[in-house]
């Protein structure tokens, strides 16, 4: 096949050659940095037959595209296109990539990169990086590199799955070829999508240049009429096909959990949901770090927020609203005010509506900017909530939802977030159907969160404040 699967993702051969194109690029670069240092310095030029003086380009170029594969931009390539990829591509340099230069730099006693390296080496790299992949999508048809999958199961699992990956058949490197009915079970799949059951399963996935077989029957006992062909299948995963479950598969895929298919046993038995001391301290420390810088550049915005919401409408410029936090306590949350002094007459909770008529001139500037939101950054300092993390709903509304929607109290085994990843992958909404739709990505990142998914929120929240998307 032509995928290398790294850490639950598939890397097809072209970036594997352009990643190697780029590994070799990474240490011309560093080595070009360094022989103008010594020739400034008037010391002697590199010598290749001499392991100090090429060594330092190859730890470089190899720190630089550990950080490009952590930060997943080869597949951003296919999935969000060029602008989500630079965005990564210069988190991944010069934050991931600088950090962890200079402390292979402090660990190897400080002069192994040199005075000029670390900051020349990874501004030239960007650059150079940026024009090699422009050259790579002139080249290369993007759409033509797409896993080809097939679906193993007809019945609604299947139809669900379908119109899933159809809603994203853009930002996908999947392509379905079709779907094989499982024994005598239900069809719900268009006759288009159907493929007949092959007599040889790893003839025909060689024939259709298959990646992987997604297992999605509506029933896998075979007292209620399933029929999976386990040992054909096993022969394909001896030859370099695996099988994969729906639900794992919505997950990697669509970056989401599946709350129709969800299990209380998969969520039990499953990787992910772990909550180690490492992680803990360094979302900690992170948290800390960056709201306290936030607050030191944001102050004087915070200052004029204030200001304008009280000459624009009577009442106080900040208020506070109860929320629930992690594992159900509640808490109170600030905000600069957005709407008029009496938008809950009775103090009775209501959903916010698409072009609310509570909303002030300036509350609807300060929403769309996200100054409203400043104010939780003393939350974040106090640790009821984190930078990241789902956001957090009133309890009012959790009551409700908890009633409606199966397994909404696990979004709470995380700290809530100032932005989370829900923000970013579904639109606003007010209802329960929305909360349900927003609660598959809050479980998505309660399993899956690390600093590195920190990082890509944090990436991609630019692009939310910048084009304002997500606001009502």
């Amino acid at each position: 096949m032509a995928y290398l699967r790294l850490n639950k993702h598939y890397i097809h051969q072209h970036f594997i050659a352009l990643g190697g194109i780029e590994v070799l690029l990474l240490m011309l670069v560093a080595l070009v940095i360094q022989h103008l240092q010594f020739l400034m310095l008037g010391t002697n030029p590199i010598s290749l037959d001499n392991p100090q003086g090429w060594l330092p380009s190859l730890v470089f170029a190899l720190v630089l595209s550990c950080c490009t594969l952590s930060m997943g931009v080869y597949l951003s390539l296919v999935r969000e296109g060029f602008f989500n990829m630079a965005l990564r591509t210069i988190v991944s340099f010069f934050l991931l990539g600088s950090v962890a230069l200079y402390v292979v730099d402090f660990f190897a006693g400080g002069e192994f990169f040199g005075s000029h390296l670390v900051f020349w080496g990874v501004l030239f790299s960007t650059v150079l990086v940026f024009v090699v992949r422009l050259i790579f999508i002139g080249l290369v048809d993007i759409a033509n590199i797409r896993r080809r999958v097939v679906i193993f199961g007809a019945g609604t699992r299947a139809l669900e799955l379908v119109n899933a990956l159809d809603g994203h058949t853009s930002k996908l490197a999947v392509q379905v070829v079709g779907c094989i009915a499982d024994g005598d079970g239900p069809v719900a799949v268009g006759e288009s999508r159907l493929l007949a059951a092959p007599s040889n399963w790893l003839d025909f996935v060689k024939r259709e240049e298959i990646s992987e077989i997604v297992i999605a029957p509506d029933e896998r006992r075979s007292a209620q009429g399933a029929s999976i062909p386990l040992n054909a299948l096993l022969d394909c995963k001896v030859a370099g096909v695996p099988s994969t479950d729906v639900l794992s598969f919505f997950e990697r895929e669509l970056n989401y959990i599946d709350i129709d298919t969800l299990k209380p046993s998969w969520l039990l038995f499953s990787d992910g949901f772990k909550n180690n001391r490492r992680h803990l301290l360094i979302k900690r420390l992170f948290d800390l770090s960056l709201s306290l810088l936030f607050l030191f550049f944001m102050w004087p915005f915070m200052l004029l927020t204030a200001i304008a919401v009280k000459l624009e409408s009577p009442g106080d410029a900040l208020y506070f609203q109860e929320r629930v936090g992690l594992n159900g306590k509640s808490f109170k949350i600030y905000k600069f005010r957005s709407m008029r002094q009496d938008a809950e007459k009775g103090g009775k909770a209501v959903w916010a509506k698409k072009n609310d008529s509570r909303v002030t001139k300036v509350g609807a500037f300060i929403r769309n900017t996200r100054l409203d939101e400043l104010p939780q950054l003393y939350n974040v300092i106090v640790g009821e909530m984190s930078f990241v993390g789902p956001r957090p709903e009133r309890p009012q509304f959790v009551a409700e939802l908890e009633k409606a929607i199966p397994f909404y109290s696990a979004r709470h085994k995380v700290k809530p977030g100032l932005m989370g990843w829900a923000q970013l992958k579904y639109p606003y909404g007010a209802s329960v159907e929305d909360a349900k739709n927003k609660l598959k990505y809050d479980l998505y990142y309660a399993k899956n969160k690390s600093f590195l998914m920190d990082m890509l929120i944090l990436v991609q929240t630019v692009e939310i404040i910048l084009l304002g998307k997500g606001v009502h």
